[in-house]
């Protein structure tokens, strides 16, 4: 089996979110295709717009006209996604696609090494590094695609959960 890696996928402009609805309705229906393409992304970024003398935050495309796909590439998943409605191409030369390289990835908050932990939801731990340091807090969620553990923490006398990366803390 190949690695699954992360390639950039050409939409029509505005048909990002509609892409990434067609693939994963595609994966949904051909089972032995969830095995290979394993995450369909269209990166958003916050965004302060003023409106009406308002501040507003909104979610913007970071990359209108373009689909990140975690996938293993090879010939079934190369047709499936370049036949997919509204998808104009892979970003590559020529046809053949190209993932993107770890330097390229960070920005987009897409971490790929594994980092092995050694607590659990429930455990106490303490943080190590950054603003919490010598902070101290039980483990309440650990999300390991954005690699973080959600702690509470004490916060003008509340009990606030605070989102950590797995690098800031130690066991207990």
């Amino acid at each position: 089996m190949a690695e699954a890696k992360w390639y950039v996928v050409h939409t029509y402009s505005g048909y990002e979110n509609k892409v990434k609805a067609n693939i994963e309705k595609t994966i949904e229906n051909n089972k032995h295709l969830a095995e290979q393409i394993l995450e369909v992304r269209v990166p958003l970024q916050d965004v302060v717009e003023m409106k009406n003398g308002a501040r507003k935050t909104v979610q913007k495309k970071m990359f209108p006209g373009y689909v990140l796909l975690n996938m293993e590439m090879n010939d079934d998943t190369w047709y499936v996604v370049r036949n997919t409605r509204g998808v104009t191409g892979f970003v590559g030369p020529g046809s053949k696609p190209v993932p993107l390289t770890e330097a390229e990835m960070k920005p987009l908050g897409i971490k790929t090494e594994n980092i092995s932990i050694d607590f659990a939801e429930g455990d106490s731990i303490a943080v190590v590094a950054g603003i919490w340091k010598d902070t101290i807090g039980i483990v309440h969620k650990l999300d390991y695609s954005k690699q973080t553990a959600t702690i509470n923490v004490e916060l003008f006398g509340r009990e606030t959960p605070v989102e950590i990366s797995f690098a800031e803390v130690r066991k207990l």
